[in-house]
């Protein structure tokens, strides 16, 4: 049982359950700030985020990080980002089974230490890892699910998807991005509302 986010850190580094520790560069355990009421999980890192060791740090992070702004959130004060597994599968393949059986440990115990009251669940491997259904992201996001400790997840479009479709209109992903991003932050600050008060 971990009782810091810096033994389970410690442990992960030198993690060497399954193949990808010997593929890896670095280790992505997390990033953003610990002592948040807010929790993103990724699916797994990419070539960047391998490089340097941080989460979403690639051209994903960074349109994440300017949908963050558009609602006056940051990563450096609100968030707590981290993925479902933390090594990088070889050429971004998803990851296998074992791989999120391997990782699985780590993430509970982030999730069991930082005990956040939102939990953003970023893309369908996320999803499929903290809220298992049969619908995919498309059907499931924008809606809120009952969380570990009381928290309210809600799954949201990939980062990466929404490079991959530019449209804006109403309907499209970047638009349905806007609206769950909206709901969001509404949720945040009825918490803090709840602290100020």
């Amino acid at each position: 049982m971990y009782e810091e986010l810096e033994q389970i850190r410690e442990k992960c580094l030198s993690c060497q359950k399954c193949p990808l520790s010997k593929s890896r560069h670095k280790v992505v355990f997390s990033g953003g700030v610990p002592n948040s009421k807010m929790m993103l999980i990724g699916e797994a890192p990419g070539y960047w985020e391998d490089q340097k060791g941080i989460p979403f740090v690639g051209k994903a992070g960074q349109l994440l990080d300017k949908i963050f702004e558009c609602v006056g959130l940051s990563r450096e004060r609100d968030v707590y980002i981290c993925n479902t597994i933390k090594c990088r599968p070889p050429d971004n393949r998803n990851p296998l089974p074992e791989e999120k059986q391997a990782c699985e440990e780590y993430l509970k115990a982030q999730i069991d230490i930082l005990k956040p009251r939102i939990i953003l669940v970023c893309g369908n491997i996320a999803l499929n890892t903290m809220i298992p259904t049969e619908r995919g992201i498309t059907r499931a996001r924008g809606k809120w699910f009952d969380g570990p400790y009381g928290s309210k997840m809600m799954p949201i479009f990939h980062p990466s998807y929404l490079l991959r479709n530019d449209s804006r209109e109403k309907g499209s992903p970047k638009w349905l991005m806007w609206q769950d991003i909206k709901a969001i932050k509404e949720e945040y600050d009825k918490l803090n509302d709840v602290i100020v008060s």
